[in-house]
């Protein structure tokens, strides 16, 4: 089925993506894994092609698509190389970067935006605590005023390029004893003292992107750090999580369907009893099954990108794309992995990793319970 949300330009962004991808990522896709590590190098090469500004405007180095969808296909192509590829560079480029331009000042767009554009500055958010997950209301790093700034204590794990971003965008409790209206957001540089980085996190999958826990002890944070409103962090990070939870369903089905066709063609060539797999009777149906639930899922996630690209986009629809995509993804891959047989479970396999990679996105951006409660909420539930 012919795909509606993008048109002979986006088509040839993708195809000018694929190429940069065959050049600089495919050759070292072994490497990275082995290193558990993307390479600053890589940054720099992303940046460089103008992908890390796809939302910065020109006058500070970027390339301003104004579009969604160019966001989109980035993270698609992405995606199919392997997840932890595709959530390292979008948490940069398409979550972190919005708070980086529509928040700030003029003079922090221009002391942050060029390097954030060419890869030099590489960032992360810090919203998740060891104490509170999805319930970002309930966070306890706070920002208590100093003087000509404030003074962060707390921590924050799971932060994806916790290990090696430049720049990290902080939320901490500027006003005790409240919830959502007492946070604010703050721009938390490498070099501050009392900022420091714990070990690298082990994860079941997605090696290459780093993850780590973030510490605050006594870190002096000017007030030219401060990122939105005062108090008001809260409803700035509400504010851009359906982008967020958006690419992640995209880059969800993006994965799936990738390792899908990979599996078609696997069972075309896989010879059992004198035949190829598929064309078994339940394989065949299995494949047909597993088509079109990726196919459907699709057209409802291509649905959101047209929506958000023309700011129609709800969260409410962000989150049934976002919750739904992650269901389907693991579901496919874990049928891949069975048609794979015994060499599905090595770890050589692309299937294998991908179905380890794609465990987490039921539960990052949101878990898929909290997003069915927002659904239901909006249910009159």
């Amino acid at each position: 089925m012919l795909r509606r949300p993008y048109d002979d330009d986006h088509e040839a962004f993708r195809a000018s993506v694929r190429q940069f991808l065959d050049r600089e990522v495919w050759p070292h896709v072994g490497e990275h894994a082995e290193q558990k590590a993307f390479p600053h190098r890589l940054w720099l090469a992303a940046g460089k092609q103008g992908y890390l500004g796809l939302e910065i405007p020109e006058r500070y180095g970027g390339s301003q698509a104004g579009d969604y969808r160019y966001n989109a296909v980035l993270i698609e192509e992405l995606a199919r190389v392997n997840v932890a590829l595709a959530s390292a560079l979008s948490i940069h480029f398409d979550v972190v970067m919005p708070y980086l331009v529509t928040l700030t000042t003029e003079e922090q767009r221009e002391r942050w935006l060029p390097g954030a554009a060419t890869g030099e500055t590489r960032t992360a958010i810090g919203m998740t605590e060891p104490s509170a997950g999805s319930d970002l209301a309930a966070l306890r790093t706070s920002a208590e005023r100093r003087g000509d700034g404030w003074v962060l204590n707390g921590s924050k794990t799971f932060i994806t390029n916790g290990f090696s971003a430049e720049l990290v965008v902080v939320a901490a409790r500027t006003t005790p004893g409240t919830r959502s209206k007492g946070i604010t957001l703050f721009a938390v540089e490498g070099s501050m003292p009392g900022f420091t980085r714990g070990r690298k996190l082990d994860k079941v999958g997605q090696p290459e992107a780093d993850t780590a826990e973030l510490f605050f002890d006594d870190v002096h944070v000017p007030d030219g750090n401060v990122i939105g409103r005062l108090d008001q962090g809260f409803a700035h990070m509400m504010a851009g999580l359906p982008q967020e939870r958006l690419g992640a369903a995209v880059a969800n089905i993006a994965h799936a369907r990738q390792i899908l066709d990979e599996t078609v063609a696997y069972a075309k060539e896989r010879k059992a009893f004198g035949a190829a797999i598929g064309t078994f009777q339940h394989n065949k149906f299995l494949l047909a099954d597993l088509t079109t639930r990726g196919d459907v899922t699709q057209a409802y996630v291509d649905q959101c990108v047209l929506a958000h690209s023309r700011g129609e986009l709800t969260a409410v629809d962000a989150a049934k794309a976002k919750w739904w995509s992650a269901e389907v993804q693991n579901e496919i891959l874990d049928h891949c992995v069975q048609l794979h047989g015994g060499y599905g479970y090595m770890n050589e396999q692309r299937v294998a990793r991908a179905w380890r990679d794609a465990r987490v996105t039921k539960i990052w951006a949101g878990s898929n319970e909290i997003m069915k409660e927002l659904v239901g909420r909006d249910l009159g539930l």
